[in-house]
């Protein structure tokens, strides 16, 4: 019954891979075969293997650091599916034989199918200390086409044995939205992490087909048990559905999303490695004082990793949407990745933005800007055979400037110099294509639509009918202008560089002008509008929230009287009607200017809430009110403790999840904690550490990935601190971090280059007490005995200036500054606490 629903192909059993962070465990390897039962039980210190070969061959038990995850009468085994027969590892033609030594097991003539087809394969399973790895060797009698193939498949226990699995690209299969019997999510994967918070149980699975393609399912059986399938292949798995399309990677009431694959004859080969790991260790952020951690752990671990639907398709909307789309008009992708902090979301967004320049861009350099299964949501004739389209509301120009804002964002997270001038030409070119737009020269680009009766939409907020100069997309357009530019300088192109950072200036200067002026500011609403119509009449003067935010959180108001009118307006907003987060706008939108069914106020679009704005947010008030943005952190947190987030949006009349669409945006006020609140910035050549923390969250200590380092970031009032496992560096402001090995480099405030940079092999920790051109002051100490030798290089004095150079207020020598305004000076490590003084004599 379960060959029929669930296609299992051959026991991929692999290396079970113990994480372990103490050598001083010793694991042992166990192999005890049972043969007058025909069972034979194995493993290490973390996993235990019963393996059963009467007639049959499969695993039906597994036990994860003593957790009950696999255990039945099916459990891991083969499977190949037909048009008319099903054939599998538990119906063998004749016995296998058996052979052990100290640390394997090989299973010869494991031979099943009919005379229409022989399959025989052979399992070896070598055991080590560390994990348990299946090398497979599989010869079909002849060619195939298979419907399904499962190399293996395993059926877990429940689907609570695991809350769910990441992908080697970053993305996650949550078993909490298989919410239906025969839910089936199918990617282009060749490992799997599973995993489960409450029980801190990790199992990966990788799998190694040289020359082959990997791709995995997941699906919750007739039997509420969870299918989890391999499959390998000549070429890549393509979706069985939809007709036409072949993109639907999600399906309903049956378990074939693939299509049916071509399988040879003759010999092929592959492994699984199956290894344990402690999800809490290698998942955990530290110690969150004053916001639940769990919560904030649950939301970065699931929502904010959901709208990554398969390897190269990364975006908003979730793998579980009916027509699965991704906007690639939502600037915030790479943003999540900020505090997803994993490398393999890095590394494959990388590959998705790599995969968007080729296939995303048109010949002029528009960027389509939606992706989908299928092409229900698009303009006539509007679409291409990859996938993407225009959105049958209109024209939604933000997704060039979006494009260019990930790009920029994920290279200051990778640091990957190589790869960000890969996408130099495409970024250019999508920025030039909508600079172009500009066509009065006043700064301000325009839409296609001139005016909101042609009824068509021109951003993320699709359905209101913003036209000619849009405040929306001009305010994503200066924030990637000015990520661009600062990228532009980096690859030594200063023509760029300059043409970038005037239009951001003049865009700048027209979006501060009062509306009678041709600007976005309304004097008597006190708010930044949302457009400007052809024939200058002022719209959407409602206090649109995310126009506001992206206006002060990208800069663009520097106004501290407009910035405190905006904000203290809608905190008034929100006490009045007890909102737990902040809706796309506070008042309606007049008639006409959005979709009919917007109105009455609020309605969807019209007033709703939807917490895809979260980050901006969180980052307009962190700097003016962190009580303020941490409250409504808070709020969405509690909210998640509820419902799990899993909604498209919230009504603002009950305050009540609603859609289906689900959206990983739902996640951003929790990276707006990371960002704005801890103040937790990764930047291409430094970690820069700019917090806008409350009491509540005083003691709080973030573990953070970055550049393969682990990194634990201290937070104080008035006080934070960066450490790896030599450097410790401690200040009062916001500063820039970088340790490599042996060398420590510090940047006063938010400057590109490092103020001081110390070489030595010692651990050290050093506090800045006082840092200017005239008077620079910090404490260091070290944790070795022994003294070791200390290279001092500060950098951005004055030039050719006399210094002295003091310890514990004893001036040791007098130094002159060369002419770049730099100073070298020797001196060596204590554990007493000693204060450095250099100070402009």
């Amino acid at each position: 019954m379960i060959i029929k629903t669930r296609l299992p192909l051959i026991f991929f059993f692999a290396c079970y891979c113990i994480v372990s962070t103490s050598n001083s465990l010793a694991q042992s390897i166990k192999i005890s075969n049972d043969t007058k039962g025909k069972k034979i039980e194995f493993g290490n210190e973390k996993m235990t293997v019963t393996l059963d070969y009467d007639k049959k061959v499969n695993v039906s038990s597994l036990l994860i650091n003593g957790q009950q995850v696999i255990e039945g009468d099916a459990g891991i085994y083969s499977a190949i599916k037909t048009s008319n027969r099903s054939y599998s590892t538990l119906q063998l033609l004749s016995q296998p034989s058996v052979s052990t030594t100290s640390n394997t097991i090989k299973i010869s003539g494991i031979t099943y199918g009919d005379k229409a087809l022989t399959i025989n394969e052979t399992w070896t399973f070598t055991i080590s200390s560390a994990n348990i790895k299946l090398s497979m060797d599989r010869s079909l009698s002849k060619a195939i086409v298979a419907e399904q193939v499962a190399l293996p498949v395993f059926i877990f226990t429940n689907m609570e044995t695991w809350e769910g699995a990441y992908q080697d690209y970053g993305g996650l299969a949550w078993f909490y939205l298989f919410n239906k019997k025969l839910d089936t999510y199918g990617v282009h994967s060749s490992s799997s992490q599973f995993w489960n918070s409450k029980t801190g149980n990790g199992l990966s699975v990788s799998v190694s087909a040289p020359g082959k393609q990997v791709g995995m399912d997941y699906s919750r059986t007739a039997e509420d048990k969870l299918s989890y399938t391999i499959a390998v292949a000549q070429k890549e798995l393509e979706p069985r559905f939809d007709s036409g399309t072949h993109r639907r990677r999600f399906i309903r009431d049956r378990a074939d999303v693939w299509a049916p694959v071509k399988m040879s004859a003759g010999k092929t080969s592959q492994s699984v490695t199956l290894g344990y790991f402690d999800f809490k260790e290698q998942y955990g952020r530290g110690k969150l004082v004053g916001v639940n951690e769990d919560q904030v752990n649950a939301v970065l671990n699931t929502i904010a990793r959901i709208g990554v639907i398969d390897k190269e398709h990364f975006g908003g909307n979730s793998w579980h949407t009916p027509y699965g789309p991704i906007c690639l008009h939502e600037q915030y992708i790479a943003q999540m990745g900020l505090a997803i902090n994993d490398k393999k979301y890095l590394k494959g967004y990388q590959q998705c933005l790599d995969f968007y320049r080729d296939n995303a861009f048109k010949p002029d350099g528009r960027v389509w800007p939606r992706w989908a299964y299928s092409n229900e949501d698009a303009m006539p004739k509007g679409f291409t055979n990859k996938g993407f389209y225009e959105a049958q509301w209109g024209y939604l120009l933000d997704s060039n400037p979006d494009f260019v804002t990930n790009v920029a964002e994920l290279f200051d997270q990778t640091g990957d110099a190589a790869w960000v001038k890969t996408q130099q030409q495409a970024c250019e070119k999508a920025l030039d294509w909508i600079i172009k737009r500009d066509s009065n020269h006043n700064g301000l680009v325009e839409m296609i639509t001139d005016s909101h009766t042609q009824k068509r939409g021109s951003d993320w907020i699709d359905i209101i009918w913003a036209s000619y100069e849009n405040a929306f997309v001009n305010a994503k357009l200066y924030h990637a202008l000015v990520l661009w530019a600062a990228i532009e300088k980096q690859l030594g192109n200063a023509g760029k560089q300059n043409y970038y950072e005037q239009f951001a200036t003049k865009l700048k200067t027209s979006f501060n002008k009062p509306t009678t002026a041709g600007g976005f500011w309304d004097e008597q609403k006190k708010c930044y509008i949302h457009w400007l119509d052809k024939d200058g009449s002022a719209h959407g003067n409602n206090m649109v929230t995310p126009v506001n935010f992206m206006a002060i959180a990208y800069g663009i108001c520097d106004d501290d009287a407009r910035t405190k009118t905006i904000l203290d307006d809608i905190e008034v907003q929100m006490q009045k009607e007890n909102l737990f987060f902040w809706p796309l706008c506070l008042y309606t939108y007049a008639p006409g200017e959005g979709n009919d069914w917007q109105f009455p106020f609020p309605n969807y679009e019209n007033g709703d809430i939807f917490l895809s704005w979260g980050s901006v947010a969180v980052k307009a008030y962190a700097a003016y009110k962190p009580e303020l943005a941490l409250k409504y952190v808070k709020n969405v947190l509690a909210q998640y403790a509820k419902d799990g987030l899993a909604f498209q949006r919230y009504a603002r009349a009950k305050q009540d999840g609603q859609g289906d669409d689900i959206l990983s945006g739902n996640s951003l006020s929790v990276v707006g904690l990371y960002q704005g609140i801890y103040g937790i910035n990764p930047l291409y050549n430094r970690f820069y550490l700019d917090p806008h923390i409350t009491k509540d969250l005083e003691g709080t200590e973030v573990k953070y990935n970055y550049r393969n380092q682990k990194l634990t970031i201290d937070l104080a009032m008035d006080k934070y601190a960066v450490s790896n496992n030599q450097f410790k560096l401690l200040d009062k402001s916001d500063f820039g971090f970088y340790g490599s090995k042996n060398e420590l480099l510090y940047f006063h405030g938010n400057s590109e280059v490092a103020t001081l940079k110390i070489a030595t092999a010692a651990n050290l920790s050093v506090e800045i007490k006082e840092w200017d051109k005239n008077e620079m002051i910090w404490t260091q100490s070290s944790k070795d005995i022994a003294s070791h030798q200390l290279i001092y290089q500060v950098n951005d004095l004055n030039p050719n200036s006399t210094y002295s150079f003091s310890i514990n207020n004893s001036i040791i020598k007098r130094m002159t500054s060369n002419s770049k305004g730099q100073l070298v000076l020797p001196y060596k490590t204590s554990t007493n606490t000693e204060e450095i003084k250099i100070s402009k004599i």
